[in-house]
């Protein structure tokens, strides 16, 4: 299946809080509405951090990628990291996150982006495969840690 792959601009917000909102509850993420667009407005104006993408047809998306940036002495430069993907559920399983996944370094080919990073639950084999059919490979002797402030 091939799925379109839609740069998201402001116009497209409300789809994509949609969406976002789908995905956070199937993931039990606690979020205001209003946070949750203070969130994704400023990468659908264009800020240099991030970038949205819409997955189907921009007018009816089925899913989204959000993808941030970083920079990385490790990997020698920009890296991006796969801050959110989502698909609907009654459309998975026909290749379309995979699909996507392969699309992001088609998308950002011009930018410079030296290594795209991903977070999967270590029980969520699932997402692990799918990530691994995109190329994804783990890193056995690194954990992502975080600190909230």
């Amino acid at each position: 299946m091939s799925a379109a792959f839609t740069l998201a601009k402001p116009e497209h917000l409300d789809r994509l809080v949609s969406l976002v909102a789908a995905y956070h509850a199937e993931e039990g993420i606690e979020q205001t509405e209003e946070a949750r667009r203070n969130g994704l407005a400023p990468l659908l104006d264009g800020i240099p951090h991030g970038v949205a993408y819409l997955i189907g047809p921009a007018r009816a998306p089925i899913g989204y990628i959000i993808l941030t940036f970083g920079w990385s002495v490790e990997f020698g430069g920009l890296d991006a990291f796969v801050d959110e993907i989502y698909v609907r559920p009654g459309v998975r399983g026909r290749g379309i996150a995979t699909e996507a996944l392969m699309a992001v370094p088609n998308a950002l080919a011009g930018g410079g982006i030296k290594a795209i990073h991903i977070e999967v639950a270590r029980a969520n084999g699932i997402a692990q495969k799918l990530y691994a059919r995109a190329g994804f490979k783990p890193r056995d002797d690194y954990m992502l840690m975080s600190r909230k402030f």
